[in-house]
């Protein structure tokens, strides 16, 4: 009980703001039934993505949209510099991008650009990615995933409805799984 009025009290606290992802509307809501960290969802029980922007983390000026790949699957990775798991997690995204698969990270918690821009190029990471330094996304985007589920990543099929989630780390091989499946639909 306990946690659920932080939970609450957090969720009510959260406004939104220039430097957050935001989406605009959309039914998707994240469930997590009896603690699953790795949820798969039907075509029929698909809720859509919409409105996911942000401030691109390599690209100043630059807004980049989950509608800019329209038509096509994509691999939605939550990460942080910070982030222990991250660091590997981090080339496995890549390997994804690299076989054709459009992969949109989402930085969050961090105090400057400068600490996940160098994260990246030391790891010669090139698929884009929104900074997100305050987590808004967290409650404006995937509502009801908690704040400390990162890393955390979500595959939405060509219609950019949420196919799978996963919350915790991930290889190249479980994300895989999910494409092929979608590639037979």
């Amino acid at each position: 009980m306990k946690r659920l009025l932080v939970l609450v009290l957090l969720l009510a606290g959260c406004t939104t703001g220039k430097d957050a992802a935001q989406i605009g509307g959309g039914d998707f809501s994240l469930v997590a039934p009896g603690g699953k960290v790795e949820i798969r969802y039907a075509p029929a029980e698909r809720k859509e993505l919409k409105g996911l922007e942000g401030e691109s983390l390599m690209e100043d000026g630059k807004t980049i949209k989950l509608s800019d790949y329209a038509g096509k699957p994509v691999v939605i990775n939550i990460w942080g510099a910070w982030c222990g798991p991250c660091r590997t997690e981090a080339p496995e995204m890549q390997k994804v991008f690299d076989d054709g698969t459009q992969v949109l990270g989402i930085d969050v918690k961090e105090t400057s650009k400068e600490h996940p821009q160098d994260f990246m190029k030391s790891r010669s990471l090139t698929y884009p990615s929104i900074y997100d330094a305050s987590a808004r996304s967290f409650v404006n985007v995937f509502r009801g995933l908690a704040p400390n589920a990162v890393p955390s990543t979500f595959i939405v099929d060509k219609n950019h409805k949420v196919a799978a989630a996963f919350l915790e780390p991930v290889l190249a091989t479980d994300v895989q799984k999910v494409l092929d499946e979608l590639a037979k639909e």
